[in-house]
């Protein structure tokens, strides 16, 4: 059994979901309701990969594309949340930090600063998944030749 580059890529975006809400749980990343958002991110994209991968239709893939832009400003935003815990911890702890020192601080203080990144990943992969799709660039062919 062979399977194309596209699949593959839309296994790995299934299973980064899977392995990424796993973590979450493992971490018990669920105190507050942003802790919350990720989950619901992760279980939202779970349900739209599912859905491409049973019917890859043009609807389908524009909704799953929106998504993946959604998981690449979460994952920025999670980095900044992440990284301002962890500079507003480190300053309160050594109040004469900066530069350099209280960003090396940042990066490795208790909060996984780049840790969110992983869900920017995940979005850049489902981006790529889309490129070029043929239920996209078919439909697209078919309007300019109605013109």
């Amino acid at each position: 059994m062979r399977f194309s580059l596209r699949q593959l890529v839309l296994a790995i975006v299934l299973f980064g979901i899977v392995g990424l809400e796993i973590e979450l749980a493992f971490l018990r990343h669920a105190d507050s309701f942003a802790k919350w958002i990720p989950h619901i991110c992760l279980l939202v994209g779970l349900v739209i990969t599912i859905a491409v991968y049973l019917s890859p239709g043009r609807p389908v893939l524009r909704t799953f594309q929106g998504i993946m832009v959604i998981y690449l400003l979460m994952g920025a935003l999670g980095v900044y949340f992440h990284l301002r815990g962890n500079v507003e911890f480190a300053i309160e702890r050594d109040p004469s930090l900066s530069g350099l020192k209280l960003l090396w601080k940042a990066l490795r203080g208790a909060t996984p600063a780049l840790a969110p990144g992983a869900l920017a990943q995940l979005g850049l992969l489902g981006l790529i998944y889309t490129y070029g799709h043929p239920s996209l660039t078919t439909h697209t062919a078919e309007l300019r030749s109605v013109d």
